[in-house]
């Protein structure tokens, strides 16, 4: 949702309704018409068939022989490009993929990105539940998900809340936290333990670990390594995973570290 009153002045209005579009068709798989996009983008057909023209040109859209607009491939390469950033060296994704392959457990890297939690890098493993929701680009449910706990513990306790306060505590399963209260002694055990966790507060029958791995006055450089796995092998194991996660997390920060 976009702040009207954070509106820049200079607004180039164009680029901005042409944003919108993309978004539109985005969201509509089965595609839209020309005059479908207007209605939904609040525009005048003729306006919004001059952004799809040059949509489509530039790659970002596509038109099927039906008359409706698909996104286009140039999408996929500004998400590949997306991943590849987020990601970071290349020494990092190695070591991601490794503690996978090793544990079996899907891990994950997560970082504000403009304030904001956010998945950076994933390895898939191979005995991990499927999180479909869990990509680059994730944003939501940080108070929800042992990565999202981890970065926000680096935050004071004002700052928590003021973040909580934006953007919510949507219970994704009857086990999310959903009152700063109850997040805050949520923390507290995770500092005690020496890593944030979550116990189907996410998906349900899903367990999630997280530590920080590199921590920084900056809160944009700070990291955090999260792997997931079956909540009843974390209720057996949390201490065994406690260590690999540590020692996966030992190898992302060399990976950092000497790319810096």
């Amino acid at each position: 949702m976009r702040d009207p009153l954070a509106e820049p002045s200079d607004l180039i209005r164009s680029v901005s309704r042409a944003l919108r579009v993309l978004e539109s068709v985005g969201r509509a798989p089965k595609g839209l018409t020309v005059k479908q996009i207007a209605r939904r983008c609040e525009l005048t057909v003729a306006t919004t068939y001059h952004l799809v023209r040059t949509l489509a040109y530039e790659g970002y859209v596509i038109r099927r022989e039906d008359g409706t607009y698909i996104v286009g491939l140039e999408i996929a390469d500004r998400y590949r490009e997306l991943v590849t950033a987020f990601r970071g060296p290349a020494a990092v994704g190695e070591s991601l993929r490794r503690a996978a392959i090793d544990t079996g457990w899907s891990h994950y890297l997560g970082r504000f990105v403009g304030g904001q939690v956010a998945v950076t890098a994933v390895a898939e493993g191979a005995r991990s539940p499927y999180l479909e929701d869990m990509v680059p680009g994730f944003d939501e449910g940080a108070h929800a998900t042992a990565l999202g706990k981890a970065l926000l513990a680096t935050l004071t306790t004002e700052q928590r809340l003021r973040y909580l306060r934006e953007y919510g505590m949507r219970p994704f399963t009857t086990a999310t936290l959903t009152t700063p209260e109850a997040f805050e002694a949520d923390l507290a055990a995770g500092d005690r333990r020496g890593m944030q966790l979550e116990l189907g507060q996410f998906r349900q029958g899903v367990a999630c670990a997280a530590v920080l791995v590199t921590p920084d006055k900056d809160m944009e450089r700070r990291v955090v390594l999260a792997c997931a796995l079956p909540a009843s092998e974390m209720m057996t194991s949390a201490r065994v995973v406690r260590a690999k996660l540590l020692t996966a997390a030992r190898a992302v920060a060399d990976g950092i570290a000497a790319d810096a």
